[in-house]
């Protein structure tokens, strides 16, 4: 396997185990108010979509495909630590159960921000 499609593979996985988590953190903590649920709902879109997208990024038919997918990934991401962080400041849910998700909401922005500055060197 090359580098390409070993990276493909990491992260549609790590990305759908995101997306199984941002699904389980809105069954267990966004359905108690109005404001957590709609909070949680925006994240929901926002998580599954990463997966989502970057399933269509390994799927693209063109580079500039993949490159416009890739972007749309960032942004999914950024947006699911943007809500995130909207929860755990506005106190609706506690730090402690908002931690991990957010870690990893950071270093897959992080990852995909540097992967795509990469990409439009090439």
């Amino acid at each position: 396997m090359d580098y390409a499609t070993d990276f493909n593979e990491k992260y549609r996985q790590r990305t759908k185990l995101f997306a199984v988590s941002v699904i389980r953190f809105y069954s267990a903590f966004c359905k108690h108010d109005d404001e957590t649920r709609i909070l949680g709902k925006q994240l929901l879109r926002s998580g599954t979509s990463v997966a989502a997208n970057f399933r269509a990024v390994t799927r693209g038919r063109s580079n500039a495909e993949k490159f416009s997918k890739l972007c749309i990934v960032v942004e999914e991401t950024d947006e699911s630590l943007f809500w995130l962080e909207l929860l755990e400041e506005a106190l609706l849910i506690e730090t402690k159960h908002i931690e991990s998700i957010k870690r990893e909401a950071e270093e897959l922005l992080k990852i995909f921000s540097i992967t795509r500055k990469k990409w439009r060197q090439q």
